[in-house]
């Protein structure tokens, strides 16, 4: 089946740990919750578009996996209706869903996106990014969680700096200052695109910069624009 010939792809390109236990048989884990890649692969073959000559990519690099499918997300359904489950499921290829479905592999539609973020979760990795590209969709997973790294240097030159100066900031923190920089009305869904993380993880971080008085929005999520604060 297509679903384990990509899932042996996969795994013949990941990192696998063993765990010694001490006990009579050691713990394996991967470097990626194997159960939200077969989950991630298997929304790739029911919701692709067919009518489309491009092809489904997988690229597999160091810390991430891209997973790109022909077929963008349908225009009613945003990444904020995905990620909240703020829709309802129309699979794009209903007869292949309804063949999966009576095999067993699907649980219920419009179910898939939740349990692939809920394995991470529980593996502690990152959430996976999602996002509308190119005519088609991308998940993008990450094996390494860099939310809490500052960037190099930041401690030293700060030593000597105010208090607002000391206040350090992520990587993904600077990358939404930057971006919002240079585009005051920029949405959550556009910061999505241009830092690489899930709506969630945006949110997140621009609450850790207004609660640091380092940003604030002006006027109402739709109409409205946020305001870098700089300090002396």
């Amino acid at each position: 089946m297509q679903i384990n010939e990509v899932m042996e792809f996969v795994k013949k390109h990941i990192n696998l740990e063993i765990i010694i236990t001490g006990r009579a048989q050691n713990t394996q884990k991967w470097q990626y919750p194997l159960e939200a890649i077969r989950e991630i692969i298997l929304n790739m073959i029911i919701h692709r578009d067919y009518r489309s000559s491009a092809d489904s990519i997988v690229k597999i690099f160091n810390d991430k996996i891209e997973f790109f499918n022909p077929g963008k997300l349908p225009d009613n359904i945003s990444i904020d209706d995905l990620l909240t489950n703020n829709y309802k499921s129309n699979p794009r290829n209903k007869s292949i869903a309804d063949f999966f479905k009576n095999l067993g592999f699907i649980e219920k539609y419009g179910s898939g996106i939740g349990r692939i973020i809920g394995y991470f979760r529980e593996a502690n990795l990152p959430e996976p990014n999602f996002r509308n590209i190119s005519g088609g969709f991308q998940v993008t997973v990450f094996s390494d969680n860099n939310e809490n790294v500052p960037e190099k240097g930041t401690e030293k030159g700060t030593e000597k700096g105010t208090e607002k100066g000391t206040e350090k900031l992520t990587k993904n923190q600077q990358l939404i200052l930057e971006v919002i920089e240079k585009n005051k009305y920029i949405t959550i869904e556009e910061l999505v695109s241009a830092v690489g993380i899930s709506a969630s993880k945006i949110k997140e971080n621009i609450s850790k910069l207004k609660a640091k008085n380092l940003l604030e929005r002006i006027g109402p999520d739709k109409g409205g624009h946020w305001r870098i604060c700089k300090h002396d």
